[in-house]
Parts: structure tokens; C-alpha cells; sequence
């Protein structure tokens, strides 16, 4: 693994809790990416409903409401590096990787991979919420890395973050008995007046802690806006919930050695509900 980051990048993230990388994908990498990604919207369009199964038997290709022939709005795709060897590639060898390393250490595990897409025109809005209250682990030295594979600007649903927050509490997921996915009303209007955006090229990337609030409005342009989300975890960093989004790489070591140790940090949260449908979309509509 090489060194990508400053120390004043790494200060930075640190303090908060993101970090935009430039050239994260090399442009054969995101040629790939980009190529696979057009193909499974290409055989969405023949689709009236979410399909295609995971090796737990859950939906694979979530579809967006309104989704057609003529309008395809293929939302999400769980785990794309099990049906694609450039996802898989991307997600075991990239400058993202080698900076996760400087971030949380040499020693480091594959978590969980996505795809998250705003087609043209696409209504869906990812309410606030912090990755961490879907998948508690003995420690937080988690980091996902969501690659670019299009150009993102202020109009296609970017990411919005809130600097710091990962610093603070863990919001409530959990409101009325029913896992929402996402904080309550009046956390959320507080997020998004603090938020920043993430924009930047396809190829780029923002590195986020497990803790970090953000989320993301609807995509009303005419230019798509795709992430490729690749989750990495300190190898002593142990899940203490099944993975909300499975795979049959979960936990394959991606950098340096296996200890065999196990860290601890103190928090405490509840546990969150494990999601039996294609995507965590179903859980934040019950909002």
C-alpha cells in the first residue's frame, strides 16, 4: 500500500470525519465501473420490480417507484462485487484503499459494497442517518468510501455531510417502535443547515466515518448521479450484528496482516433491525 494522504489530510478527516480524494478510480477503473453499471441499467428496463437475488435470497436490483422502460430508475444494486469482477477489483486494490490504511491502520477487512443511483429526474431522498446504527462493531474504525462514477454537482442529489458529527451522539434510529433508518425531524433540519456538499468529478471520492450524519436530496436534473460504496473495517473491528447488506467477501482481509485481537470502545446505541427487502429505502419510507 502507498501513502495518498497528507498529514493535514489525515488531520482532516479526523477532525471531520470525511475526506474528498481526487483521482480515487484510475481512469481504466472507472471506464469498468461505469461500462457495468450502464449494462444492469440497460437489463432493468424490462423490469416492473425489484429482482435479481443475494446469496441470503434478498433482492439485489431495488427500483426506484416509477421506475419504466423509458425512464429506468435502478436505484440500488446490493453487493455488485459478487456479479462483477471490476467492482471486485476496484473494491480490493484503489488509492481510496490505500488511504483508508493511513486513516485506521494497516490491517484491514472488506465490510459491505453498493450501489446507490439517482437517475435523471429520480424523486428518492436519503433521509439523515449515521452507518453506524445499521451495523454496530466492537470498535468505529469503519470507513466508507463512496467512489464517483459520475460527475457529482449541487443539482443531482450529492452527498450531504455534516462536519464533526461523528464526534457527537448516536441519533435514534428507532422512533414508535419501528426502525426508520433514519434520525428524527428535528435533528434532520438541524443536519441540513449544517451540511455541506460533496461534489467533484467521476473518479473522485469521499471518505466517511461510520459515525458521520448525512444524507442526500432528490436528484432533479437531467444528469445522473451514481456512487459505488465500498465499506472497509479495522481487522479488529468485530460486527456484533449479522451485515445488513451480505456478502460472500465480508470480512476478506484487503491490506496487512490478521491479528487475532479484538478492540473495544465504549458507546451505546440499540440494535438495529436487519432489513429483509431489497434495500434500506424500504426501512427509511416507514419514516
Amino acid at each position: 500500500m502507498s501513502e495518498v494522504l497528507t498529514q493535514g489530510q489525515i488531520e482532516a478527516y479526523h477532525r471531520d470525519g470525511f475526506l474528498y480524494l481526487e483521482n480515487a478510480l484510475d481512469s481504466t477503473q472507472l471506464g469498468d465501473l461505469q461500462r457495468d453499471f450502464s449494462q444492469w441499467v440497460d437489463e432493468s428496463r424490462a423490469r416492473t420490480e425489484p429482482y435479481g437475488n443475494t446469496f441470503d435470497s434478498r433482492r439485489r436490483f431495488d427500483l426506484e417507484p416509477g421506475h419504466s422502460a423509458t425512464s429506468p430508475a435502478l436505484r440500488r444494486i446490493a453487493s455488485p462485487v459478487e456479479i462483477s469482477d471490476a467492482y471486485l477489483a476496484a473494491m480490493r486494490s484503489s488509492a481510496a484503499l490505500d488511504a483508508v490504511t493511513q486513516l485506521i491502520g494497516p490491517n484491514i477487512e472488506f465490510n459491505n459494497s453498493k450501489i446507490n443511483s439517482k437517475q435523471p429526474g429520480a424523486a428518492t431522498a436519503v433521509k439523515f442517518h449515521q452507518d453506524f446504527l445499521f451495523q454496530p462493531h466492537s470498535n468505529e474504525d469503519l470507513v466508507a468510501v463512496l467512489f464517483f462514477l459520475d460527475h457529482v454537482d449541487a443539482e443531482n442529489g450529492p452527498l450531504i455531510v455534516v462536519p464533526g458529527s461523528h464526534k457527537g451522539p448516536m441519533f435514534e434510529h428507532w422512533h414508535d417502535g419501528t426502525f426508520t433508518g433514519a434520525v428524527d425531524d428535528e435533528t434532520a433540519a438541524r443536519a441540513k443547515q449544517d451540511g455541506v456538499m460533496v461534489t467533484g468529478p467521476a473518479g473522485s471520492a469521499c471518505l466517511m466515518h461510520t459515525r458521520l450524519l448525512h444524507g442526500s436530496e432528490p436528484n432533479l436534473s437531467s444528469s445522473p448521479r451514481t456512487l459505488f460504496i465500498a465499506e472497509y473495517r479495522s481487522e479488529d473491528s468485530i460486527p456484533l450484528q449479522v451485515n445488513h447488506i451480505p456478502s460472500i467477501y465480508e470480512g476478506e482481509l484487503v491490506s496487512g496482516l490478521r491479528t487475532g485481537r479484538v478492540r473495544t470502545t465504549s458507546f451505546e446505541m440499540a440494535m438495529p433491525e436487519v432489513p429483509t427487502t431489497a434495500s434500506f429505502f424500504d426501512q427509511q419510507a416507514k419514516a
